[in-house]
């Protein structure tokens, strides 16, 4: 018999999100996951928001709803709050009903930027890792560095002289007037982006243009390839060995040498030097390009060598996803605070959709 075509909704309806939910679906365990960290940063919270007033978005609800912007790579807030009000699993997931509205967009950015004060991306990263389900997953004497540049939320066209020397050109043209800036030298002691003063130019190699941008860096364990660490930082030619030392250096008090493979970036004396001195090992790609190499024979005759420097590539798998699918190519916030906060954020995420597979392999 056929079904009619009816158009009109029912009166009363009794939707069960839970059974609306596959039993089989990835977001059971993340979510399992994410309410049990959440529930460990309860202190956390409540020190960022006043005993008295008007209760807010309870912030375990509003970063339940970050994590859904990442992981279906929305890219505004306003388009998700749209996809709120209407899909179940996301607002399963959150943990609102169905016949609760869903928040004003301005009002959750608002909350939202409430967290960055109490460094909640990173406390959340650390909860994640820290259950003992994820914890046996980690590797405690193998781990891999490296850095990616984040582009930031400013035109080339925003970047002045720091004097104020810079004339408007004549013509008009609006705030996308024309400029042409062929002859012109600017770096970053002389000029400086007038939209996000912290981001800095920075190029990628000889024969590329360089660009506004922060620079961003993950630490990983080389069992499974999550990353433990996450940091953002201004972008110059240090910043990856500075951020690498201060990463590796929490995980370098112990009795055991540690492992730490890099790219060639990080052959320098001096950072190879720092990690022997804190009893870490440089599994450090050699770069003999017109120069001699900071790892000689010592480290390269062993086996082990060789196989971190093929494991550390899969970091790069890390800030691929955090980039395209978690939209941090090219950040929408400005600061280097704001952008920190979300790309530490976004490798969090990026651990909670692998782990349901991994936890689903028998040790």
């Amino acid at each position: 018999m056929r079904g009619g075509d009816e158009r009109s909704g029912e009166l009363f309806s009794y939707v069960d999100l839970e059974a609306r939910v596959r039993r089989d679906h990835p977001l059971r365990v993340i979510r399992e996951i994410v309410n049990a960290a959440l529930t460990s940063l309860a202190a956390d919270f409540a020190a960022l928001y006043s005993p008295i007033g008007r209760p807010s978005i309870p912030p375990e609800k509003l970063l339940r709803a970050m994590l859904l912007q990442a992981f279906y790579s929305i890219r505004s807030e306003r388009l998700l709050m749209e996809r709120l009000e209407y899909d179940l699993l996301f607002r399963w997931f959150v943990g609102i009903g169905v016949d609760d509205a869903a928040w004003d967009h301005s009002a959750f950015s608002k909350n939202r930027d409430r967290l960055l004060a109490g460094a909640v991306a990173a406390k959340f990263l650390r909860a994640v890792l820290a259950q003992p389900k994820v914890n046996k997953l980690l590797s405690t004497d193998h781990f891999s560095v490296d850095g990616t540049l984040i582009e930031a939320w400013a035109s080339m066209k925003s970047v002045r002289p720091r004097d104020g020397s810079d004339t408007p050109p004549s013509g008009g043209g609006g705030r996308n007037a024309e400029a042409d800036f062929h002859g012109h030298k600017r770096t970053n002691d002389t000029h400086v982006s007038t939209t996000d003063p912290e981001a800095r130019l920075y190029k990628k190699g000889k024969g590329k243009e360089a660009k506004l941008c922060f620079m961003g860096h993950g630490l990983m364990e080389n069992r499974h390839g999550l990353l433990v660490d996450a940091s953002l930082t201004q972008a110059d030619g240090h910043a990856e060995r500075v951020a690498g030392l201060c990463m590796v250096e929490l995980r370098a008090d112990r009795p055991e040498a540690i492992t730490l493979g890099a790219d060639k970036a990080y052959d320098s004396e001096d950072f190879v030097n720092e990690l022997r001195s804190m009893n870490v090992t440089p599994h450090v790609a050699r770069n003999t390009s017109g120069r001699s190499s900071a790892i000689d024979g010592r480290t390269t005759r062993h086996e082990g060598y060789g196989v971190s420097l093929r494991i550390r590539k899969r970091i790069e798998e890390a800030f691929g996803w955090i980039k395209t699918i978690g939209g941090q190519r090219k950040t929408r916030f400005r600061g280097i605070d704001r952008v920190g906060w979300a790309f530490t954020f976004c490798a969090a995420a990026y651990n909670l959709v692998r782990l349901p597979k991994l936890l689903a392999v028998p040790t």
